[in-house]
């Protein structure tokens, strides 16, 4: 059988500097290819290169490049377009974005029919878009074909995307990052649907820099880094005897074990009774209680929508409770640590600016918040220098280590941190867990971590609560809750997170 995609010694440049070097694939119909690698690694530049999307500063070079038969070395963007879409076709990760706001879901799906002339008729044309949403999994075709994409959840827009792109029957389909944004379960599905497009005789690159995620889905795979490959071979090869050592780095970022919770029991510093939150007519937070024991993590799990945050803000004092009661014992100083560092700082002030507001309000005196500022840096690893750049100066893992240390300024006693590591790579998430682990010990913290990811929450977490629509349906220590799933959500979640063998 030939090959879907054939690529041989891919060459990309921005000005004199190299970001891709000799990038060689083949994907053969019905096989998955994944890439995978952290941001800057060259793996998405990689994936457009296989479109003809590269941006126009790019200089891209590369030995053979056949998709479907056709060998496009030399193609224009006119003859590119005809290409893709049969050829070839693009999910990418942000489903919002590359869904036509201002066009309905069917009309968005229905218009590679028509550019490509394979459905004429408004009646064929329908029942195409109505039979490719019911190949992906689409609940309620009828009615999401009429919505527009800020209408569905993120799992379907991203399934309105593949539909989308699968619409005019493309030997290969590039999947760019594409369930990085979404819930396990939802994420769950979608590689499930990848997997049942591949089976069906697609060929399927798959851009990831996550291995729990190629394990599910992949046959081969090929590991970046600054722009080449380091390491390739079959799943099974490379995930259970990585040869290179940053593989075995992004492996182990990737996969953790429980951790082991303190035997001693702990006195609560806060006790939560029947706490129930309402916008309106949703019920974010219904008849909630758990305990927040002193100087351990506890765990907030569930997927989007579950009332994790909500309960997070109501700890903090940002959301007061409509029922129920949240009874601090003692006085403590709490501080929540965003998911979103850069929204979370003012871009026009530098690090440092932002840092000596916070002592200011924590009573640090003036002539002590420049000393103050180069040792909360330091404390989380950070070169004091960087107190004098802005907050697009930094990397998102450089960020969100200075809104931990922004967070220390006031000397919380209790450290909220809600969804902290998700846009995170897996070394640099790796990195901060570690942070905040050492960190604990040394400032004998208490912290609540709210994440939809259960590894995250496994390596750091003591004891977990698990949120779905908005009631708390399963609590106790992470071990006895990850080894023994009374709920059927729990184990849904668990389910959708463990790894499968290669």
């Amino acid at each position: 059988m030939s090959a879907a995609l054939e690529l041989s010694g891919l060459r990309i440049d921005f000005g004199g500097a190299r970001v891709v070097d000799g990038v060689s694939m083949t994907v053969s119909p019905g096989e998955c290819v994944a890439i995978v690698g952290e941001s800057g690694a060259g793996k998405s530049l990689t994936a457009r290169a296989l479109l003809g999307l590269t941006p126009e500063t790019a200089r891209v070079r590369f030995d053979r490049l056949i998709v479907d038969g056709t060998d496009v070395a030399g193609f224009g963007e006119r003859r590119w377009r005809s290409v893709r879409g049969t050829g070839i076709a693009l999910v990418s990760q942000d489903a919002l974005v590359s869904l036509d706001p201002l066009q309905r879901v069917g009309s968005e799906i229905a218009e590679p029919l028509r550019i490509h002339g394979l459905a004429s008729g408004r009646g064929v044309v329908r029942a195409r878009v109505q039979g490719l949403l019911r190949r992906v999994w689409m609940p309620d075709p009828e009615r999401r074909a009429r919505q527009y994409p800020h209408q569905l959840s993120g799992g379907l827009r991203q399934r309105a995307l593949i539909a989308s792109a699968i619409a005019a029957d493309p030997a290969v389909l590039v999947a760019d990052e594409p369930t990085t944004a979404l819930d396990a379960t939802v994420q769950a599905r979608i590689l499930t649907l990848l997997r049942d497009i591949a089976d069906a005789g697609t060929a399927v690159v798959f851009i990831s820099h996550d291995f729990a995620a190629v394990r599910r889905i992949a046959d081969r795979v090929l590991v970046m880094r600054h722009g080449a490959v380091i390491e390739s071979g079959s799943v099974a090869e490379v995930l259970e005897a990585p040869a290179h050592v940053y593989t075995r780095q992004l492996i182990a970022a990737t996969m953790h074990e429980p951790r082991e919770g303190a035997e001693e029991s702990a006195e609560p510093v806060l006790v939560a009774t029947g706490v129930t939150k309402r916008f309106g007519d949703l019920v974010a937070v219904q008849d909630a209680s758990f305990a927040l024991p002193r100087g351990r993590t506890l765990g907030i799990v569930g997927e989007s929508g579950s009332g994790k945050t909500t309960v997070a803000r109501m700890i903090v004092g940002v959301e007061p409770p409509d029922a129920g009661d949240l009874r601090w014992i003692g006085g403590h100083r709490v501080q929540l640590v965003h998911q979103n560092p850069l929204g979370a700082f003012d871009p026009r002030w530098t690090i440092g600016r932002s840092l000596r507001e916070a002592l200011a309000a924590g009573g640090v005196p003036r002539d002590r918040r420049a000393a103050r500022v180069a040792e909360l840096l330091a404390e989380v690893d950070l070169d004091p220098a960087l107190a004098a750049r802005r907050p697009l100066a930094l990397s998102g893992g450089q960020r969100q280590r200075a809104a931990i240390a922004r967070a220390l300024a006031a000397e919380p006693e209790v450290l909220v941190l809600d969804e902290p590591v998700s846009a995170l790579d897996p070394s640099v998430r790796e990195r901060v867990l570690q942070l905040l682990l050492r960190l604990q010990r040394e400032r004998h913290l208490t912290m609540v971590f709210v994440s939809h990811d259960l590894d995250v929450v496994g390596a750091i977490a003591d004891e977990v609560l698990v949120m779905q629509d908005g009631v708390i349906v399963e609590q106790g220590a992470v071990t006895d809750v990850f080894a023994a799933p009374q709920h059927p959500f729990t184990r849904e979640l668990l389910e959708a997170n463990r790894p499968v063998s290669p």
